[in-house]
Parts: structure tokens; sequence; C-alpha cells
């Protein structure tokens, strides 16, 4: 199979020839229709993130069985599929209580600890894959399909964790980015108000097609009082920051409201400290959230949301494998909008 590989930190793919994957027991081998190309691969792509080279990275898949191994009893050849991210071990208290992406004993992710789907085909244990509703029509829109595993699934988890409704203003930070507009069409979705803040205000037009009533030009002006003035000083209810390094946490405790709630994502796998007061949070009953990816019950619940027509993902640009690397120059500088992807036999 052809299969594009990283084989050093922050170097080019490299576009190989490799063996096609056998299932052995309890695994499954699926090809792959098409691959998100977010920014989570990306870090691992520019060395942000540790991983063990050589490794064919990716993880947002459409795909199709085409083995199954001994011991596979939910899997069957012609089944399409998309990739759970997170290797979980299905029975540590987290995993029972639909909170994988809290496992005890994590033994990785897809496309970083094991072959990932930047390539025809993917072996991974079974009950990495999760089958697509019937009425999705994959072979159609491969790309968009593949995808709604983070972009649809991790703004519907943020919407229902941070208890996001009609009632509330959302403040989005990294607005025009992969994650950024899905979680402004989430938002609009869940009945809210959505502001959107972003450094390149080109990205505005597609924010404010997703949802977005307000549009924050986070180069020219202060975001905190930015925020504040959209919100005629009261505050956002709700800021999700998909940025999260010390500027943009420590602006987004400034223009929290009573009663608000900072979800925090991103950051690129760096550690950040902002100033926050215990009386702060205290007095204005405030949280502070973290939020990493989704469960596989919030995927399955991304797709059927998918597959009744109510929400859609944006993918902007598309690709072939062989230029995977010129895609992800794209998403390093920022310049894509939404998602992207690659394409298999595109």
């Amino acid at each position: 199979m052809k299969a594009m590989v990283l084989t050093a930190p922050d170097t080019p793919f490299q576009l190989l020839d490799y063996p096609d994957p056998v299932a052995g027991e309890g695994q499954a081998v699926a090809k792959v229709l098409a691959c998100g190309a977010g920014l989570t691969i990306q870090h691992m792509r520019a060395g942000r993130m540790k991983v063990d080279y050589p490794r064919i990275i990716g993880h947002e898949i459409t795909g199709e069985i085409v083995e199954t191994g001994t011991d596979v009893s939910d899997l069957k050849v012609g089944d399409a599929v998309t990739a759970y991210y997170y290797l979980t071990c299905g029975d540590c208290t987290w995993c029972r209580a639909d909170r994988e992406t809290l496992c005890d004993n994590l033994a990785g992710n897809v496309g970083r600890d094991v072959d990932g789907g930047y390539a025809e085909y993917i072996k991974l244990p079974a009950n990495s894959f999760i089958k697509l509703p019937e009425s999705l029509e994959y072979r159609k829109y491969p790309a968009e399909i593949g995808v709604v595993t983070d972009a649809i699934a991790t703004p519907v988890k943020l919407v229902r964790k941070a208890r996001i409704s009609e009632r509330d203003t959302v403040a989005v930070i990294g607005a025009g980015g992969g994650l950024g507009i899905q979680m402004i069409s989430v938002a609009a979705w869940a009945g809210a108000r959505v502001i959107a803040a972003d450094i390149l205000s080109e990205k505005f037009e597609a924010c404010r097609d997703a949802g977005a009533g307000t549009t924050i030009d986070v180069s020219s002006v202060g975001l905190a009082e930015a925020l504040l003035d959209a919100t005629g000083g009261m505050g956002a209810d709700v800021i999700i920051d998909f940025v999260a390094n010390d500027e943009t946490l420590e602006e987004a405790a400034k223009a929290l409201g009573k009663g608000g709630r900072l979800a925090i994502l991103g950051g690129g796998g760096q550690s950040n400290v902002f100033p926050v007061s215990g009386n702060w949070i205290k007095s204005g009953e405030r949280e502070i959230l973290g939020s990493r990816y989704a469960t596989r019950s919030e995927v399955r619940e991304a797709l059927e949301i998918v597959a009744r027509g109510e929400l859609w993902p944006t993918v902007t640009e598309t690709c072939p494998l062989e230029d995977a690397e010129k895609l992800h120059q794209r998403v390093e500088n920022g310049l894509v909008t939404g998602r992207a992807a690659v394409l298999m036999n595109a």
C-alpha cells in the first residue's frame, strides 16, 4: 500500500510503499477513503507532540472494513467505519463511566502510537472502529464524514459540558480554525448567540456563515476589552479557547461574566499558566473547564446529528495523499478555514 510516513520530527512526509496490513486476533483492517488533516496531527508533523518514528499519522478516517481477525464479532467486511482516536482499555472506572478520555490505562492514540490513516489501509483493534449510520453518504462525502469524529464530536461535547443553551452568549477564540468554525455552528445549533474572535479577519465571512453574530479581530484590538464591549460590559457566559496560550487565557478570564464557564482546549501540547483569583471564581460562581476530545458515545451522537441533517462539517480544502505535505504547510500557517482532509485515490 501507499502511505505518507513521518520519519523524524519537523521533516517532510515521505510517500512510501508499505506492506498491506493483516488483521490479527481482535483486530480489523479498513480501506481508507479519506483522513482529516487536523491541527492535532499537524502538531505531530511539526514535532510538537512526541511520536515514535517512523509513523503513519492521521485518525479522522472514513473507511470500509476489508478484513477482520479472530474473536471479532461486531464488525464484518463491508461495514462503513471511522476510528476512535484514543486507545482505551474499556475496563477502568473511567471507561465504564463512559468517560474514556480519562482512561487510567490509555495505550496511546491512533496515528501517534500506532499507524494511522494517511495510508490506503489501516489496522486497529476492532473496538477502535466505530460504525457509521447507514444513512450517511460516506462514499459521496468521505472527507466531511471523516472529520465528524473531531470537528463535530468535540463541539457537541463542549455544548453538553459547558451547558450551552439559548440563554448564553458564547465567545470562540481561534474561531477561524478547524475546530473553531465547527464550534460556532454547534453553539448556534444549540441556540446561543456566538462571538467569533480570530487574528485573521479574512476568516470572518466563514465565521458569520457558520452562525457568528459578532466578529472580533484580535490582531487590532484587545480581546477582553472587545468581548466586554460586545456584551454590554456583562462578559460572556461561555468562552471556548482553542488557542489556550497565556495571553488568550488571561484575556478570556477578564471577559468571563458571572456564572460564566471558560472551556480550555488547544495549547499545542504546551503547559500554560495564567493568574486566576480564587475569590474571582467563588464570587461570580465561575467555572474553568478542561476538555479532551470526545467519548465514543459523543462521537456516535455527532454522527447521528449529521446523519439527521442538523449539522454539517465545514471542509474547505482537500488533496490527494501525495500532496499531504503541501496541505500541512497551509495548516501550519493558519491558512485553512475550517477543516482540511486527504483523499485516497483522489
